[in-house]
């Protein structure tokens, strides 16, 4: 069984031998700390597992195996944002566990997880408690030891980890504190990264996400390089199915897919469609559970919204059943598909496509002369599909072609924002503008999907013999919805379409 908490600390160092040999100040009256409570010594041995080409080290991962104090077990770190990181344990086993492999699967692939270094440390721990004796912090004094193939490294690092709920605020104080006795905050991000760095093993940098050059295939590039990033952070989100995280992760196959096309005269379509076509694959499949849940939350909504006297029937146990019908086994799917390896060959896939890239002709000239009219295209096909959608009769027919206009918004949307880094604002006015076309024919299509279920509902309802009254009246209100969006859509879209927005990307 796995444990998960989220750790919130900073790590310092003492800036000189004088200031080591003073050792650590007093922390009492600093910020709300009362008292320092000291909570004795423990012994701690790490082995830290990584690929042979330290690929989590490099993303910024620990897994280790480490025995001693009261936390002994498999740990494993995942990266939120500086100074805060999701820590999952399992219980101590002689090899690595099966659940933290596969979160970290995304970066090792099919790489093995070996020892790379084992870290010693003779840790003082001492507790910082408010005025009613709370915990607010532990701060521990590490004298590490750091071992990896004959080489050794040694150093002492003092960590102040918050308590849960306690404002970060309180790290600001201790830093300052610190500062004054010659503390100051660590290089090394983490343990690992120092010792890997000073037993000569230092990771792999990561590319940077910069277009320095200023050519439209390095933005074009930088961008990918996000999305890509983006699939593989979210994989064990995913995993650990963590709210929103299946959106986000088919976001960036979207965005990626859009990019390939929009940008055809910087990257070779020969190469970049049959991924394009494996990451439509990937999102689909994700897309099961996800699409449900959205459609679930909604039609509570408008249960939630109608008056008790509306609701005839036992329409909520329903709506569960319904939807635990629907939803049977899509959770496995899911993780199957993240399993697999024709999952694992998309994204080596994608990395072999940023080392070694399909660049066109066009990739070498300035961004502001090539990324401007690849945006301005993908605008005017919305354009396009939104006038051809308005000249449709209300009905079926229209939905579809909505439908069609709400992907045109999207990959426009998509577009404008790979090339705000080099447009600046024209590009982030395009992509208010757009996206809020977006929204509505998003919230229209939500309408046309929920009527649908709505029906089938009713239907169900029926056959039961129950009333299907609550149903319909859903039903009613839902398409009335739409029709308001349709009758908003003219307006909304001549501010969308303005010839300033144009004229801001030279069209």
């Amino acid at each position: 069984m796995a444990d998960t908490k989220r750790e919130i600390e900073r790590k310092f160092e003492f800036s000189t031998p004088e200031a080591e040999r003073r050792g650590v100040p007093d922390l009492a009256g600093t910020a709300a700390i009362a008292a320092v409570r000291d909570e004795g010594t423990v012994e701690l041995d790490a082995v830290y597992y990584d690929t042979p080409d330290q690929q989590l080290a490099a993303d910024g991962l620990t897994l280790r195996r480490r025995t001693g104090g009261a936390d002994a077990g498999w740990h494993l770190k995942l990266p939120v944002s500086p100074g805060v990181r999701e820590e999952i344990t399992t219980p101590l086993g002689d090899s690595v566990p099966g659940s933290l492999a596969a979160l970290v699967r995304s970066r090792v692939r099919g790489a093995e997880l070996e020892p790379q270094v084992r870290l010693l440390s003779s840790r003082r721990v001492s507790h910082l408690l408010d005025a009613g004796g709370a915990l607010l912090a532990e701060l521990a004094t590490d004298t590490v030891r750091a071992e990896r193939d004959g080489a050794t490294a040694a150093w002492t690092e003092v960590e102040v980890e918050l308590a849960d709920g306690v404002d970060p605020a309180l790290l600001d104080a201790v830093e300052k504190r610190f500062r004054k006795a010659g503390l100051r905050v660590c290089d090394a991000p983490s343990k690992l990264a120092r010792a890997l760095a000073e037993t000569g093993a230092a990771p792999p940098a990561r590319p940077e996400a910069g277009s320095e050059d200023g050519t439209a295939g390095a933005y074009v590039l930088s961008y990918l390089r996000e999305q890509r990033d983006a699939v593989i952070a979210q994989d064990p989100a995913v995993r650990r199915n963590l709210p929103d995280s299946v959106h986000q992760l088919r976001v960036a196959t979207r965005r990626t897919r859009s990019a390939f096309k929009t940008y055809r005269k910087v990257l070779d379509r020969e190469v970049t469609d049959p991924i394009g076509e494996e990451l439509r694959w990937l999102a689909g499949e994700l897309g099961v559970d996800r699409d449900q849940e959205v459609l679930l939350e909604r039609l509570r909504t408008r249960l939630g919204e109608l008056p008790h006297t509306l609701l005839l029937g036992p329409v909520r146990n329903r709506l569960r059943v319904w939807n635990d019908t629907r939803r049977s086994g899509s959770r496995g799917r899911a993780l199957a598909v993240l399993d697999s390896d024709r999952y694992v060959r998309l994204l080596d896939s994608l990395d072999a496509l940023l080392a070694d890239p399909p660049l066109r002709k066009a990739a070498s000239r300035p961004a502001e002369s090539v990324l401007p009219k690849a945006v301005l295209r993908d605008y005017e096909r919305l354009a396009d599909r939104v006038a051809a959608a308005l000249a449709i009769e209300p009905g079926g027919e229209r939905d579809l072609a909505l439908h069609e206009a709400r992907k045109a918004a999207k990959r426009s949307r998509y577009a404008a924002e790979a090339a705000v880094p080099a447009l600046g604002k024209p590009a982030k006015r395009v992509v208010k503008a757009v996206k809020a076309v977006q929204t509505l024919l998003g919230d229209h299509q939500d309408s046309v999907v929920a009527r649908e279920a709505l029906h089938g509902l009713a239907v169900q309802a029926a056959a039961a013999g129950e009333s299907a009254f609550t149903w319909g009246v859903l039903y009613a209100r839902e398409e009335a919805l739409a029709d308001r969006h349709e009758r908003e859509l003219p307006d909304l879209w001549a501010e969308a379409y303005s010839p300033a927005l144009r004229a801001g990307l030279g069209g």
